[in-house]
């Protein structure tokens, strides 16, 4: 008979659901977008978009609009849903699911910085051209995003003019 091998560590798995988005300045000729900087668990800086944490019994659209203000600086009101992205990650033998859901918001005051921020997560924030986006942000996933969020964007200039 084989000697049974070594069995696999079992961790335990977290489900986590946050919101976030673009808060798109449809004032200015080059549409920008509010991003962030943090530095990621490997010490590396990371331009994404402002997300965070569902609290209370927020929805996803509520906490977006507050996550983006605090993580920027930049009051919005929600025009539409952008979609969600999920996955995984593992922290101190713990692995995490995350759902993050992404909304498009019309940037209606507020200034730039990362003051309000009370997790102090975001060391840096920045208004970016839409068209510049896809260079500036670290993750695929919220490139994905933008892309969804260019015909939207495209449609309300349209319907402005």
């Amino acid at each position: 008979m084989p000697k049974p091998g070594p069995f696999p560590v079992r961790s335990s798995t977290t489900e986590e659901t946050s919101a976030g988005g673009l808060v798109v300045d449809f004032e200015a000729p080059t549409l920008d977008v509010a991003i962030i900087a943090r530095i990621n668990r490997a010490g590396r800086l990371e331009w994404c978009l402002p997300k965070g944490h569902l609290e209370g019994d927020e929805t996803s659209a509520e906490a977006a609009r507050r996550e983006i203000a605090e993580e920027t600086g930049i009051v919005g009101s929600v025009i539409a849903p952008l979609g969600s992205v999920d996955y995984w990650f593992s922290v101190s033998g713990n692995r995490i699911h995350k759902v993050v859901h992404h909304f498009l918001l019309r940037a209606t005051g507020g200034t730039i910085t990362v003051e309000n921020d009370p997790d102090h997560e975001a060391i840096d924030a920045a208004w970016v051209p839409l068209d510049e986006l896809n260079e500036r942000l670290s993750f695929a996933n919220e490139r994905r995003i933008v892309a969804a969020a260019r015909s939207l964007v495209s449609m309300l200039q349209t319907d402005r003019r």
